[in-house]
Formats: structure tokens, sequence, C-alpha cells
């Protein structure tokens, strides 16, 4: 499994096996990697909600789906503005480029930028990118800089992404298919959060991890 350098990430581009929209500027392009420009849009968790019972917290747990549609506040910022992370504070950003992995025979994986890190942002996104994948990608991060507010821009580069050649290409098929499930977020066109399948989820909720492992054994 080789690690694309800057030419053959420039060629992949050229031939569509990766696409980036917005384009990636001449600041982008690293030896071995592309930067990643964080979006316009982020999400600010809520721990709380006033509803018919009254004042009621929000518990986020895979046992109650309904959290999940209720759990963040969106904000949209327009060119010209920032956001100020506050002390401790976690948000959800999202990359400015939307990335489509065209090829079946790449896959990506999604780093910090240690200029990031070191303005006191937790940028804890280590993940992999799926052949496949269309979408924006999600950003978690927080503020560990003390009693710091830290104020960041859209249009700032936080993270970036390696670019890796599988040893043997996947179909679409095989590419689509994690685990059990197809891919939760191939094509993902917002900040919506998908729970994993709910046979698995209710396993779990009722402690039969052993035998969700016997049941699905791989062979």
């Amino acid at each position: 499994m080789g690690i694309l350098t800057k030419n053959e990430i420039i060629d992949s581009i050229e031939k569509g096996e990766l696409k980036f929209t917005p384009q990636i500027d001449k600041f982008q392009l690293q030896p071995h990697a592309v930067d990643l420009r964080l979006g316009y849009k982020f999400l600010i968790p809520k721990n709380w909600i006033v509803d018919e019972h009254g004042r009621r917290a929000i518990k986020v747990s895979i046992k109650d789906t309904k959290t999940y549609e209720e759990q963040f506040d969106e904000i949209n910022l327009q060119p010209g503005q920032y956001f100020d992370l506050l002390p401790n504070e976690f948000v959800i950003g999202t990359s400015l480029e939307r990335i489509e992995m065209n090829s079946m025979n790449l896959m990506a994986i999604l780093f910090p930028r240690t200029s990031t890190n070191r303005r006191g942002i937790d940028l804890s996104l280590s993940g992999i990118i799926d052949t496949g994948y269309k979408g924006h990608l999600i950003l978690p991060m927080k503020n560990e800089a003390g009693n710091q507010v830290i104020r960041i821009y859209p249009g700032e580069r936080v993270c970036q992404v390696i670019f890796q050649e599988l040893q043997s290409p996947l179909t679409p098929e095989q590419a689509n298919m994690h685990g059990m499930n197809e891919a939760k977020y191939t094509e993902s066109t917002s900040m919506n959060f998908q729970l994993d399948k709910g046979d698995e989820r209710q396993m779990l909720i009722d402690g039969k991890l052993e035998e969700l492992k016997s049941n699905f054994k791989i062979n």
C-alpha cells in the first residue's frame, strides 16, 4: 500500500480519480498530502431543551434515536465572519471541500495539522476516508487552550489527507459494504449523523455482546 506523492495526487485529480469542490490551491498541496480548509458550517452540542415535560436534559445514547435529531444547534457563517471557540468548548465543523474518492484503488487517512494542535485546538479526527466516499468531512474540534478563546476563520487549513493505494482494487459493491451494512456516509451531503444497524444496537443495549459475536462470525 503506497502513499501518493504530490505529482501522483495531481495526476489523480486530472484523471478524475480524486475530485475537490472547490478545487484545492497551491497552499494546500503538500509533498505527499493535501491540506483541507475549514468550512462555514458548525454544530454546537445542546445539553437541554424545553418541551412538554419541562426543561429536559439531552442524553446521548445509542438507545435513544430521537436524540440525534435534537442534539445540535447549527450555525452557518458568511464570508468574512469568524467563530470564537470558547474555553473547553466542543463543536463540530466541516471541511470547506467536498471530496470525491472516485477510484476503487484509493483510500485516505485524515490527520490534524500540527499547527492546529499548537494553537490549542484538539482536532480529534484521525480516521479513514473510504474508497468511493463522496461528501464533506466532519471535523470534531475542542478548545484545549485553558481559559483562552480561540478565534477561527472559515478557510483556515486545519487538517490534512494522505492518500493510499490499495494492494488490489475493490468493486463498487465491496467498497459500499461496511461490515454487514451499507456505508453510512457515502454521498454525504449534510452533517446528519447516522446510527449503526438497529439489530446490532439492540443486542448491545440488551447486554447480548457474546451472542452477537457468536451469531455473526466471519467464518
